[in-house]
């Protein structure tokens, strides 16, 4: 997915610049063999603007002009006429008001509308009476309101409901695309957009799905946004945890027991101690616990609207006994005491043989271990 570009809003043309157009193509049109052609300034109108049919290569020996709504030269539907030698605009039966012929042929049409939408033919009349002739095609799109997004289902169960989002309001002749955290949507195994790309659907919805979504409608003179939109995606509860993690602890020592679950809408949770109801929060506390608070702790978590259920059990012991549990030292603590009082006894006994051998001599201790050892029946 890309984030597209979105154009600017176009102001409208001033016909002062029109205008401008026309007096220096008047000034540069000389008499010519080309063929007689239109062009729009702009191309694409959008509504309440003005528009130019600008006029190239005119023929010579010419009389006048007459523009005519339509793909023909037709009498009932002339706009207006103009002679060159009076400089006079006569209007015509489809004259609006809002039509002005200009010297060199050109038309200026102020503040169109959806309406005028259509073709738009000149004849250039001759002194000679062998016309020529040229039609132009006018397309005039409007501008474009902040569209907003509709919902199926604002409130979707995750891997159960589907969601249809709409972008409103319906608008011919404009093009749609949908964007997700800002990045564009192309079809995929969970995305579906329909022909016209008015409306998505997402599928398997999950609770990274909640959005925004936004819906960009554009046409050749205009581009608008929505507002974000969002889901509430609803799941849960998952397998709930209890906390802390321990499971021994000292008589008169304070219980605080916590269950969490992740839910949405946040879970109810209620708790079991030893198979009896306790109380319904998410969390248990029991001052200066005794050892008849040892057994099952059972915490059960439930969300009201997606009906699904969880358990947690956390067996808790509690004893008397200062070493256990609770006592403060580990295994490896008292391993640790053990050898650090056999090594004092070993450096002890060292030193007094230390002396001993200074005191009596070497030898004379020698001969009192073997003999000692003799009388030990030791080898």
């Amino acid at each position: 997915m890309e984030a597209p570009s979105t154009p600017a809003h176009r102001g409208r043309v001033p016909w002062q610049g029109l205008l401008l157009a026309v007096s220096l193509l008047t000034f540069w049109s000389l008499p010519t063999t080309a063929q007689l052609a239109l062009k729009l300034m702009p191309s694409n109108a959008a509504e309440w603007e003005d528009v130019l049919f600008l006029v190239y290569n005119l023929p010579e020996d010419l009389a006048g002009y007459a523009w005519f709504k339509g793909g023909r030269v037709d009498s009932k539907h002339q706009i207006a006429s103009y002679r060159i030698d009076t400089g006079v605009n006569n209007p015509g039966p489809a004259y609006s008001g809002r039509e002005t012929i200009y010297p060199n042929g050109s038309l200026l049409f102020q503040k169109v509308t959806l309406e005028d939408t259509g073709y738009y033919t000149l004849q250039a009349i001759k002194t000679h009476f062998h016309n020529e002739e040229v039609t132009g095609h006018l397309r005039v799109y409007p501008e474009l309101p902040e569209p907003n997004i509709t919902s199926n289902n604002s409130d979707p169960v995750e891997h159960k409901d589907p969601v249809v989002l709409t972008c409103e309001p319906e608008i011919q002749d404009t093009t749609y695309l949908w964007l997700i955290n800002s990045q564009s949507v192309q079809n995929s195994t969970r995305l579906e957009l329909s022909k016209d790309n008015r409306t998505l659907t997402v599928l398997h919805v999950t609770r990274n799905d909640t959005g925004p979504y936004e819906c960009d409608i554009r046409n050749p003179v205009s581009a608008s946004l929505s507002d974000p939109f969002y889901l509430n995606v609803l799941y849960g509860p998952e397998a709930p945890t209890i906390s802390p993690s321990d499971t021994h602890y000292r008589s008169g020592a304070n219980l605080n027991l916590s269950c969490h679950a992740a839910s949405n809408p946040p879970a109810q949770y209620s708790w079991l101690i030893n198979g009896r109801p306790k109380q319904s929060t998410q969390k248990v506390t029991i001052p200066n616990v005794t050892p008849n608070d040892s057994g099952s702790y059972t915490c059960f978590v439930h969300n009201s609207v997606t009906r699904l259920n969880g358990t947690a059990v956390r067996t808790i012991t509690v004893s008397d006994d200062a070493t256990q549990g609770s006592s403060g030292l580990s295994d490896g603590a008292i391993a640790g005491i053990v050898i650090g009082i056999l090594a004092g006894i070993a450096l002890i006994a060292a030193l007094v043989y230390f002396l001993y051998i200074r005191k009596t001599g070497g030898v004379t201790l020698t001969t009192h271990l073997t003999r000692s050892m003799k009388s030990h029946n030791l080898p």
